[in-house]
């Protein structure tokens, strides 16, 4: 139960290499939910920031059985809360063996991380991934969006969503990424997302935010890549991003809770058209990202492929990686 802190972004290489399972906590949900998410995934242990102390003092209470062993963030960028832990997460990891021989998992289909919906309609559902397609995921966002060795972007993206689109994992793959100091995300986007030499940005929802700083308006510097998935972005939006110095690029994402992005936008066969027309064009998707084997579109009744119409309502409906 954790914001971007260090120790997010570390339980993300820490718990896979001790052969168990990552469950990263929504910091939105109430304490029911959160509750059932630690009893459902019979969770042993849980890292916890003072920032949630309410809401995870009231989840605790609720379990019916022994508690999990409670470790304390002591995040410095928040003043307040309640310490619940047993143990501060720094004293906890210097107690650690530094010579610990940690194993790559004995089957790459073994289960790497744990994660909920909501539960909007009912009880929150699970979602696990395994250690191939967190892999395959990460390789994909690294050549999909050309990202070089030692990028360098900000962490806007809560690493609770999704494990964060898997880009934690790009720290073994693409060098060292850089994350700005906790609590400096929000204060240097509003002053320039181009600021310390970043190159990467991943979306959420800042887009209007941004477009609408007004230490933003009319600057031209560097171009950050800019990365949103989901529902299309407007064109407005788009174009928006682009005239402060900021490519967006859109890739479906069929499923909030997985973290295999389908399909993703090209935009290199129409970057010589005018802005207005290139934004028009950049909310589209439709190319397999790497990685990605096949993807259909399906009528949601009959399951049938769908007609190239434009109107057709579809589902998504993926292979897994390849």
């Amino acid at each position: 139960m954790l914001p971007n802190v260090p120790a997010m972004y570390e339980a993300h290489f820490g718990v896979p290499m001790t052969g168990a399972v990552l469950n990263t906590l929504n910091t939105r949900l109430d304490a029911e939910a959160i509750a059932f998410m630690l009893q459902h995934g019979e969770a042993r242990v849980l890292l916890t920031d003072r920032e949630f102390s309410s809401v995870i003092e009231k989840a605790l209470a609720m379990l019916p059985g022994a508690r999990p062993l409670v470790i304390e963030v002591d995040d410095p960028s928040y003043v307040g809360g309640k310490a619940l832990g047993e143990i501060e997460y720094e004293a906890f990891i210097a107690g650690g063996d530094p010579q610990y021989d940690w194993q790559l998992p004995a089957d790459e289909w073994d289960a790497i991380a744990l994660n909920y919906t909501s539960g909007t309609t009912g009880n929150p559902k699970g979602v696990v991934y395994h250690h191939r397609g967190a892999y395959l995921n990460a390789t994909s966002n690294i050549v999909s969006w050309a990202m070089p060795h030692h990028a360098i972007y900000p962490g806007t993206l809560p690493m609770f969503h999704c494990n964060g689109w898997c880009f934690p994992d790009h720290g073994r793959q693409c060098g060292n990424q850089r994350l700005p100091a906790p609590g400096r995300c929000t204060d240097d986007l509003r002053s320039d997302p181009r600021a310390q030499g970043r190159s990467f940005l991943r979306c959420a929802d800042w887009h209007n935010m941004l477009i609408n700083a007004p230490t933003l308006c009319g600057r031209e510097s560097r171009t950050v890549k800019a990365l949103v998935a989901g529902a299309a972005p407007p064109a407005a939006v788009i174009e928006g991003m682009e005239r402060i110095g900021l490519k967006l690029t859109f890739r479906l994402w069929p499923d909030g809770n997985i973290w295999t992005r389908v399909g993703v936008c090209h935009t290199t066969p129409w970057s010589k058209l005018p802005i207005t027309l290139r934004a028009e064009r950049n909310g589209r998707q439709g190319c397999l990202i790497t990685c990605r084997k096949r993807s259909r579109s399906l009528i949601r009744d009959s399951m049938l492929a769908v007609p190239r119409d434009g109107e057709t309502m579809a589902r998504s409906c993926s292979a897994g990686t390849s």
